[in-house]
């Protein structure tokens, strides 16, 4: 039976240091994430958000509290097996994009294929699939100092989704980009979840790129603000 949920934080805590010097970043964060949501993660700087990207990204872990990915207690796995979850399962969009210079587009959207074992003429045909499927075939061997930032974004996204992830995490994915571009953007992620029905987990500041998701929580001080939805509704 599938899961309700993709993503579940359970009281996760958070913390730096010890004693007197102990900081908290998160402080008891429930969170669930359904299957096919489009979620929208606001907060002012150092609220926590960031924080909480990077455990559900499987790149930290809570000091205490639980994380379940699908059901399973991601804290009881050891560090080799949430780096295969973070590999098969989640994706990456980052606001600078992250594309390497020297290599063309496909070839970047290769990349994490090639860390999956796939063979070069499997990498090329799923490269090329997401290039298309996000508009770009037609650049495929163009370097990204040959492309406008959108298509440097649309890039990144291809190599997000080249390996049909559950859940894609979005850090400011428009960040950098003008507002016709960070539209186009906009519209392309929501017609991911959409039609494919990935998960989008996104942090951003802009109230309007938040509009495209189904749902928006707001941190601060480290834990979720309850009452923001019926204060700003989308």
């Amino acid at each position: 039976m599938e899961q309700k949920y993709v993503i579940e934080l359970h009281k996760a805590t958070k913390f730096y240091g010890e004693g007197e010097a102990k900081t908290f970043a998160l402080q008891g964060v429930d969170l669930q994430v359904a299957h096919g949501e489009f979620l929208a993660v606001m907060g002012p700087s150092g609220s926590g958000k960031s924080t909480t990207m990077n455990i559900i990204g499987c790149l930290d872990t809570p000091s205490s509290g639980n994380y379940l990915f699908e059901g399973v207690d991601v804290g009881a796995l050891s560090r080799d097996q949430r780096a295969l979850l973070r590999r098969n399962y989640i994706g990456f969009i980052f606001q600078g994009f992250n594309l390497l210079g020297k290599t063309t587009a496909v070839e970047n959207v290769e990349l994490p294929l090639l860390y999956r074992g796939f063979n070069a003429e499997q990498r090329y045909e799923m490269a090329m699939e997401a290039l298309r499927s996000v508009g770009l075939e037609s650049v495929a061997n163009h370097t990204p100092a040959e492309l406008s930032g959108g298509q440097q974004q649309r890039v990144a996204i291809a190599r997000a989704i080249a390996t049909k992830p559950i859940v894609l995490l979005a850090d400011e994915p428009t960040g950098n980009l003008d507002t016709a571009k960070s539209i186009e953007i906009m519209e392309l992620l929501q017609s991911f979840n959409r039609e494919k029905g990935i998960t989008i987990i996104m942090v951003t500041h802009e109230m309007e790129m938040a509009k495209y998701a189904s749902r928006t929580v707001h941190f601060r001080d480290g834990g979720i603000d309850e009452g923001y939805e019926k204060k700003v509704p989308l």
